[in-house]
This record gives C-alpha cells, structure tokens and sequence, in this order.
C-alpha cells in the first residue's frame, strides 16, 4: 500500500488516538475503582452497592492521596491510546473497503466493531494484563516495561495472554453492540442537526445511550477477564473462573464493578466518538 492509499487510515489512526487520550485521562479514577469493587478486601466485606464505591474512594485517598486516583494511568494510556488509534483506523478501513455506497445494516455494524475490536484487543493483550495487575494494588510494578520483562520471566506467553479470551468476549461484542446501537440511534436525529452546532451534543448523546446498552450486555466478561488477570496461577482456565465466582457471590457476583465500568466506558466511548467524529470533518476524513 502507497503512503497515498495509507493516508486515510493515518488520518483515522491519529484522530482516534487523540480522541482516545482524553477520554483515556479523565475517565481512569472509574476504572481503578472498577477493578477494586471486582477483587474486594476484608474492608468492603459486607457492604454493598454505593457504600464500596464511596469506601475505595476514601481509602485511595487516604493512602494514595488524589494522584493515587490515576493510578495505572501509564499502562492505560499504553493501551488505550494506540488501542482506540487501531479500532478507529481499522473500523475506517473496513467501511472503505465493503461499504463505500452503503450504510451498515444493524448486523454489519456489529460485524464491523467486533472485527475492530478484535484485531486491537490481541495486539493490545500484554498491556491490559499489566494495567489491570497495576489498577488493582496487589503488584508493586516500577514500570510497564519491567512489569512486562517479569510477567514473561516468571509467567511466560500464557502470563502475557492471561485472560484473552474474556478480554475479547467483552471488548468485542461491547464494540460491535455499541457501534450498532450508536448508528442506529444517529439515524434517529434529523441531518440539520448533524450538520449545525449541535452536533456534537448529539453524537454525545448517541455514544452515551449506545454505552449503557452495550456495557450492561457485557459485564459478566469484565468481571472473569479481571480475576485471570490478577490470579493466573488459581485458575486452569475461564470454565473455572466461571464456577468460582458463581460459587462465591452467586449470579451478581458476574456484575460487580457494573456501575463505575459504566459510566467510564459509556462517556468514554461518547466523547472519543464525538471528539473522532469532529476530527474526522476538520481534517477531511469524512
């Protein structure tokens, strides 16, 4: 491919990246508390709901103090960055190439994000399993690079993949139900709107309705990616996390961290898509 046939995808690349950073930023504080709620210590024993929300953020703020909020923060941004940069670019390419004089069918959409998704999810896995050992406070880390050379010493391949497969049962059908639902509901606001200052309210809203739907559908994975992560040696594979967490907490035992890991991926997705569709119109990608 000619770096003019490339351009494009460069162009998708980067507003998906820049959209991805401060979405990325903002939103991480819900993402370390999700990962709290979902490997408990004995102080949240016997609270629910609210109050251990309201719990890991006074503890994190007591012993970490505010900064200790962004913890994990550099592998996040490892990841999510050029993660959202190659779901962006790859989701650009893919339309380019099967529907240039159409839009996606509601089925097509979720084809195209899982597809996306898929391709950022496997290249992205070593630096999800170090951002979520980071987030949780069980490893003490230096850096991404190091705790990347340890997880290989000691764990191997198998360690840099831990939790693969419930990363892309969760990271894929979120993308592709999320997409579904976001173009459909664009398709429910007028042209004018899309096209005047109020465009970018709308694409929020979209993104915003999109996530809720596509988050809920998908907790459960979250949940078993979270516990292969911080425990590989405990478990032989994801039928056995399964049968713990069932076992343990019961059917809500597969949604807890639903309420922070909602908010943080719907308004993060929301804003990386509205900040991606307001690039993509400044610099002449659609």
């Amino acid at each position: 491919m000619d770096i003019v046939a490339s351009y494009p995808l460069v162009k998708a690349f980067l507003a998906g990246s820049f959209s991805g950073t401060f979405s990325t930023i903002l939103f991480q504080p819900l993402d370390l508390v999700k990962t709290r709620l979902q490997n408990p210590t004995p102080v949240l024993q016997g609270q629910h709901g609210g109050a251990r929300m309201v719990t890991i953020f006074v503890n994190i703020l007591q012993q970490e103090h505010l900064r200790g909020l962004w913890r994990g923060m550099t592998p996040s941004i490892t990841r999510c960055v050029p993660g959202v940069g190659l779901y962006f670019c790859s989701l650009d390419y893919l339309k380019t190439q099967f529907f240039t004089d159409k839009t996606p069918s509601p089925l097509e959409s979720v084809a195209l994000g899982m597809v996306s998704r898929c391709m950022s999810g496997v290249a992205l896995i070593p630096i999800t399993v170090v951002k979520t050992r980071v987030e949780s406070g069980v490893y003490g880390y230096n850096s991404v690079t190091s705790a990347l050379r340890e997880i290989y010493k000691t764990e191997g391949l198998r360690g840099m993949t831990c939790g693969l497969i419930p990363t892309l049962f969760r990271d894929a059908p979120f993308s592709g139900l999320y997409l579904m639902f976001y173009t459909q509901t664009k398709l429910l606001v007028p042209r004018e709107i899309l096209d005047s200052s109020m465009a970018s309210p709308a694409h929020f809203t979209c993104g915003v309705t999109a996530g809720v739907l596509a988050s809920v559908v998908t907790q459960p994975a979250d949940v078993l990616k979270t516990k292969m992560q911080l425990y590989p040696n405990k478990f032989n594979g994801l039928w056995s996390v399964v049968v713990y967490v069932h076992g343990k907490y019961g059917v809500r035992g597969y949604f807890k961290g639903m309420v922070p890991r909602m908010l943080r991926r719907t308004l993060m997705a929301a804003m990386a898509w509205t900040v991606y569709e307001r690039l993509s119109k400044s610099i002449g990608l659609k």
